[in-house]
């Protein structure tokens, strides 16, 4: 019985991701653009049914919610060649269009305006699923719209679906640049305390990094936005093979995150992947792949999708490696004993060292230009450090009592900044307790 999971695309960061999701996942399982399966791909294994169902005329629908408080990019994204998959019904967007203004304060208090008609498609959608799983979250943490309306939909969703998975692809702004929103560090750290509290698990993309590799491993000099797009769908398409392509194990989203979470706060799972292609570059980066060179490569910072500098002291809490592609268990279980022998991972005092390797089928319908190619979703101590960041960019501002007044404009703030204070101590809190795993004693 398929275990289905319902996306949740907010704003524009995760409007535009999801775009690219989607268009991946019928690429892979051969739906064309307007949800009819092609001819080529009717004799298929895969199991669809995870994230698309039927509807009366057999084309495939994505389980997706479409929501944004700003109508371009959505309409953009209904005016493209896959305007025609969506349901129109489960597309919302707000009737003065004027957004959120990258303020977290109005989009969470504009959650609150539209929450009844967003839930109700959430509902509509979780009575359609047979034994629904969960809810995955698309958004970024920086602006207004995903941080602030994804903030009061995952508040409302643990409220509602207590039982449910929640997991989300949050992706965070680049701390090391100027930013475009001033208030970046606000909104980060509003939205992180509902990450810690509300979500089972969240995937960490960083936008440092993203750029980062877009330039040096795939050899595109001016990365743009849809560059970083496509290596984002590639990591969600790779985190969810073993969910569409079922094998004997980690073939539902409870299995995939209950190894990698053994402390329920610490549920931030950084990502890397190797190796990394594009359709822009006739350079070959890795010319041959074998699963200890994909697995030795996934164990390099530069592969990794999160901006995190280790420290001595820093170590995976837990690993989880995705190898796509014709392996031989003999040839996974060689590697991990190279890797062991060499000590290239280094894992906490207190718990078990070992790499969980899921073997998973490529799609037969797209190209692939390497035998082997593997995601690695990893509990690593290091992503304090990102947290850190966060948390001294916004003392900064804070202290001076900097862009406050526009927070204060909205009803959770106008009577004082406790929000503030309580999502800081939240945070500091989530810093400790990784501090904490990586010593002997707990």
């Amino acid at each position: 019985m398929p275990r289905e999971i319902i996306t949740i695309q907010t704003g524009q960061c995760g409007n535009q991701i999801g775009a690219q999701f989607w268009q991946q996942l019928c690429q892979e399982h051969g739906i064309s653009a307007d949800g009819m399966l092609e001819d080529f791909a009717t004799s298929g294994n895969d199991r669809k049914d995870v994230f698309f169902y039927q509807a009366d005329d057999d084309h495939y629908i994505p389980r997706s919610i479409l929501v944004d408080l700003e109508p371009r990019v959505i309409g953009n994204i209904m005016e493209s060649q896959y305007g025609n998959l969506y349901n129109p019904e489960n597309i919302y967007l707000s009737n003065d269009g004027s957004g959120a203004g990258n303020n977290w304060a109005s989009g969470y208090a504009q959650g609150e305006r539209i929450c009844e008609d967003i839930m109700e498609m959430l509902d509509r959608e979780a009575d359609n699923s047979d034994s629904l799983e969960g809810f995955n979250l698309l958004h970024s943490i920086a602006g207004g719209t995903g941080s602030g309306l994804g903030s009061f939909l995952l508040e409302r969703l643990s409220d509602r679906y207590p039982k449910k998975l929640l997991q989300t692809y949050s992706v965070f702004p680049n701390n090391d640049d100027s930013s475009d929103v001033v208030v970046q560090p606000y909104n980060s750290l509003l939205t992180m305390k509902r990450l810690a509290k509300n979500a089972d698990c969240v995937m960490v993309l960083d936008n440092a990094a993203l750029t980062r590799i877009v330039a040096d491993r795939m050899h595109i000099q001016n990365p743009d936005i849809l560059h970083t797009n496509q290596l984002v769908s590639t990591v969600l398409s790779a985190s969810t093979t073993t969910l569409r392509y079922p094998s004997y194990m980690n073939n539902d989203l409870a299995s995939m995150i209950a190894p990698l979470i053994p402390v329920p706060k610490c549920h931030f799972i950084s990502t890397a992947y190797t190796p990394f292609t594009s359709n822009n570059t006739s350079t070959k980066v890795v010319r041959k792949t074998t699963v200890l060179d994909v697995m030795r490569r996934l164990l390099q910072s530069k592969n990794r999708l999160v901006s995190t500098t280790p420290s001595k002291s820093s170590c995976y809490i837990s690993i989880l490696n995705i190898i796509q592609g014709d392996v031989e268990p003999t040839e996974v279980h060689k590697s991990l004993l190279r890797i062991r022998e060499r000590r290239i991972a280094q894992f906490i005092p207190w718990g078990p060292a070992s790499i969980q390797v899921a073997l998973t089928k490529k799609s037969p319908y797209t190209q692939s230009q390497h035998r082997v190619s593997g995601l690695m979703m990893a509990n690593h101590t290091s992503i304090a450090g990102l947290f850190s960041r966060t948390l001294l960019q916004y003392d900064r501002l804070r202290k001076r009592n900097a862009f406050l007044d526009l927070y204060r404009r909205e009803p959770m703030f106008a009577d004082g900044l406790d929000e503030f204070d309580d999502a800081r101590e939240t945070v500091h809190d989530l810093v400790n307790e990784y501090r904490a795993c990586e010593n002997e004693t707990l």
